[in-house]
């Protein structure tokens, strides 16, 4: 008796199990990324991650580890490779010279809008990610919005006010810049950027205006040059192996989002929050925001040239058509209407 009970819940148990239904084991995924829950980009990233959840109909479960829990702002590609999360947002500009084509999008005064640029960026890099980013399996791409000189000694105005300072570059397109200028680049993650400033280690760094005031930068900058320096690249990419063990079922939802239009939806509130920062960072005492003049903004574009430059020479030292390239993603840009 006893062995035919056991047999029977033995039949029942695989009857009822997932596979005999049809349906698909259930999977945990772990998104890792560098910015405080408070960042509107978590708060996108969330309602991405609630999204797969119900499309899966629960057989996805993605848990989101901000704040650098799971490694550092600089390492969000490798995270992502090396399974430590399943999926990672990456700045690729924190690696210089590993992602050169990406770097595209980094070129100072080539874009004037991250919510235009975004659909733009996207839809011209997905053509070169399975190459460039062939350790992982590219999900989406977004833009953040403009990042700005912002000093606490002296206000920087024209590009010769840069010599001689220690900077905090957003990227490594800004630390290239910082050089030509004749400063010096003073490396470390957004979070950490007010203790730099704050101790003196730094002069200056480059940075959006949203995030000044969310990581307290405001507090240890007075002089803001309301000039957009460069938008910044960022992307979301999967572990390459996790992704190919999902069911067809679960990489179908990962697909639906994995999209240009999940990079507007996870990029927009955030470019939103950066335009938004500017308002407050006047309303505060003591601070004074400088309007550059035109013939002060063509010194900069003159001043910027050899960065294209530099851009073109590293992707053709990999193997790509510079030209070509670059010339696709104008031809982007002016799509959507986001050229400077």
């Amino acid at each position: 008796m006893k062995r035919a009970q056991a047999i029977v819940a033995l039949v029942l148990a695989v009857l009822l199990s997932p596979v005999a239904k049809g349906e698909d084991a259930k999977v945990a995924l772990k998104l890792a990324h560098w910015l405080p829950q408070a960042h509107p980009l978590h708060q996108s990233l969330q309602q991405w991650a609630d999204s797969i959840g119900k499309e899966s109909n629960g057989s996805i479960a993605v848990t989101i580890f901000p704040s650098e829990q799971l490694g550092r702002a600089f390492d969000g590609y490798d995270i992502a490779r090396d399974g430590i999360a399943d999926i990672a947002l990456v700045a690729p500009g924190y690696q210089p010279g590993r992602f050169p084509i990406s770097a595209a999008g980094e070129m100072p005064f080539l874009i004037s809008d991250a919510k235009l640029a975004t659909p733009a960026y996207d839809s011209w890099y997905r053509a070169f990610a399975a190459a460039e980013m062939k350790d992982t399996h590219y999900c989406t791409g977004m833009l953040r919005a403009a990042a700005f000189f912002q000093s606490r000694t002296k206000p920087i105005v024209a590009p010769s006010d840069v010599k001689g300072m220690h900077v905090r570059p957003s990227d490594g397109t800004m630390a290239n810049f910082v050089t030509l200028l004749g400063g010096t680049n003073v490396q470390t993650s957004p979070a950490a950027s007010r203790d730099l400033l704050e101790r003196g280690v730094a002069d200056a760094t480059i940075f959006p205006w949203g995030s000044t005031v969310l990581f307290g930068v405001d507090k240890a900058v007075k002089y803001h040059l309301n000039m957009p320096v460069e938008m910044g690249v960022f992307v979301v990419v999967i572990n390459k192996a996790h992704y190919e063990a999902l069911s067809p079922a679960q990489r179908k939802v990962m697909d639906n989002h994995c999209t240009t239009e999940w990079g507007s939806k996870l990029g927009n509130p955030w470019a939103e929050f950066e335009d938004a920062g500017l308002a407050k960072i006047a309303a505060q005492p003591g601070h004074e925001i400088v309007k550059p003049t035109a013939e002060q903004i063509a010194l900069w574009r003159v001043a910027a040239e050899p960065l294209v430059k530099e851009w073109g020479n590293a992707v053709r030292k990999a193997g790509g058509d510079s030209d070509k390239i670059m010339s696709d993603f104008v031809a982007k840009l002016d799509q959507h209407h986001a050229k400077f």
